[in-house]
């Protein structure tokens, strides 16, 4: 039995991987969506054109994560497809934002992600891939951002050696690495502060996010970058020297 495994399906980035997914690989046998909201799983579930299996649970804590550790090994799947797009951000300064909060974003960004990772790779076979997604938040330190911004390091970090490691199993994996994305994510990110104007104004389509890393993904790409604007500044990131770059960012944010 030929599957996808989605976290974070139930809005955002993920819900966008699961349509697409479900409409463009007629092979797939299953789509297993996994997130918190069972109401957003069932609402989605109704929607895609392919056989799917719901996981209503908190990739955060090992004992509900377990029920997917379970389903894997009593089903048995080739998983031709993972993608790990659950996560979070806050805006604040560290220290200001709640302590809980600061934790759970490393929890859940990273993790989280590991674990899932962990369990799933024994079920992929060769011509398999691992979409992963960071952030341009990723390529450069974020004031008033940091934390967020250091979780996605870690995940284009991780990402990257990953590929590295499975290239002899000819199972590829790709970071997507977009800027400002016009999804939920927001809601919960502007809660305790709001974005700066310029994020704003280069705010990217979802659907054409995630089209652009499928695509990238099967080509082979470790990394994904949507937009003509994320991809200067991923090579601005490269070239000058970040100390130059924050003190940019903080006269921009005006109250760092």
């Amino acid at each position: 039995m030929k599957i996808a495994v989605i976290t974070g399906a139930s809005s955002g980035m993920g819900r966008e991987a699961a349509v697409q997914i479900a409409d463009r690989f007629a092979g797939m046998d299953e789509v297993w969506l996994i997130a918190r909201r069972k109401e957003r799983l069932e609402e989605l579930e109704g929607r895609l054109p392919a056989r799917v299996r719901s996981f209503a649970l908190d990739i955060t804590s090992k004992d509900q994560r377990n029920r997917l550790r379970e389903a894997l090994k009593r089903e048995k799947p080739d998983v031709k497809i993972l993608v790990n797009a659950a996560g979070f951000g806050k805006i604040g300064k560290v220290g200001e934002t709640d302590e809980d909060t600061e934790c759970a974003m490393v929890r859940l960004n990273c993790e989280s992600l590991c674990a899932v990772t962990h369990m799933v790779l024994p079920f992929m076979s060769p011509n398999s891939r691992i979409i992963q997604f960071a952030s341009a938040a990723s390529f450069l330190p974020q004031p008033k951002f940091a934390i967020y911004a250091a979780t996605k390091s870690f995940v284009l970090s991780y990402s990257r050696a990953l590929g590295a490691e499975l290239k002899k199993r000819d199972i590829y994996v790709t970071a997507v690495c977009p800027g400002p994305v016009d999804t939920e994510f927001f809601d919960i990110a502007e809660t305790s502060d709001q974005i700066p104007l310029y994020k704003r104004l280069v705010m990217a389509n979802p659907k054409k996010v995630v089209r652009q890393a499928l695509r990238d993904s099967y080509m082979g790409k470790s990394v994904s970058v949507y937009g003509w604007t994320m991809k200067a500044f991923w090579l601005l990131c490269k070239i000058a020297p970040h100390e130059l770059l924050l003190l940019a960012l903080k006269k921009e944010t005006k109250n760092p």
